[in-house]
């Protein structure tokens, strides 16, 4: 599932591809997709004639911003977005098209079918879920440490079970978990609350740092992760342990360990992490 940096990368990119273009109609060819409003046609048709003003991100969501409406897509395992010419083939695994007046589409592709689209008024879509859920966001300002001390605190859960808890910090995932954790020298199985202030600040640190550094190489391509413009991440080559089980630990040496936290695999360093 595309993490924090790897959305911030697709923002930038759709930015670039699709601002300021009017929609002329939509195709949805994969309806449970479409979360809100219930009936696809009302999707549909509320978004005729709407021209993308701008696109931000929140977490690990897209939001598209209309005159009217904000469209909340969130991707999943699969989700892909890329720009095409209207006479370019159509791929089966292609399940939302939205037809630009210029000739050209947003296509929406997804080989599993597990990504979302909700369509609101515009300035309700922060009040209502999804994106009312999320917690601060950890490249902002509202990402307060003293706050983040507190709720890890307030939790018997492991440490890694509790990042991945996108109330408490968004946007990270397996592979900013599994890295933070080990550059702040923790353990994935730790509890929570069993950390000092000092590994929590130096755990909110990390985060901070390995997302910052993650999003200006443009993410981490795993599997089939690509921008939308076809360009992979570069990240992945600056991985500490995420992918790397059995290898030997980039500081000492040891090698490196794999077990399942939470339900997701997870790599540490013993030697590292404690």
């Amino acid at each position: 599932m595309p993490e924090l940096p790897e959305v911030e990368t697709i923002k930038e990119t759709l930015r670039e591809l699709v601002l300021h273009k009017q929609i002329q109609s939509v195709s949805v060819f994969w309806a449970k997709i479409i979360k809100h409003p219930i009936e696809a046609e009302q999707f549909t048709d509320a978004l005729v004639g709407q021209t993308i003003l701008d696109i931000k991100r929140r977490g690990k969501f897209l939001v598209f911003y209309t005159e009217i409406y904000s469209l909340v897509s969130h991707l999943r395992m699969e989700g892909r977005y890329n720009l095409f010419r209207s006479s370019d083939p159509i791929d089966k695994h292609t399940h939302v098209i939205f037809h630009f007046t210029d000739g050209t589409e947003l296509r929406y592709r997804d080989v599993r079918k597990f990504g979302t689209m909700h369509l609101f008024r515009k300035g309700s879509e922060f009040e209502i879920p999804p994106l009312s859920l999320l917690g601060p966001e950890p490249l902002d300002d509202q990402f307060d440490m003293k706050e983040f001390a507190t709720k890890l605190a307030s939790t018997r859960r492991s440490i890694k079970s509790t990042l991945l808890d996108q109330t408490v910090v968004v946007g990270l995932g397996n592979i900013y978990v599994d890295e933070s954790l080990f550059k702040a020298n923790i353990h994935p199985e730790r509890i929570a609350q069993s950390l000092s202030i000092q590994e929590v600040q130096r755990l909110y640190e990390q985060i901070v740092e390995t997302l910052s550094e993650a999003v200006k190489k443009g993410g981490s391509t795993v599997r089939s992760y690509v921008n939308s413009q076809g360009k992979i991440g570069m990240f992945q080559f600056e991985h500490n342990v995420y992918g790397r089980k059995g290898q030997d630990c980039k500081i000492c040496g040891t090698p490196l360990i794999k077990t399942v936290v939470g339900g997701r695999g997870t790599v540490y360093c013993p030697s590292c992490q404690n």
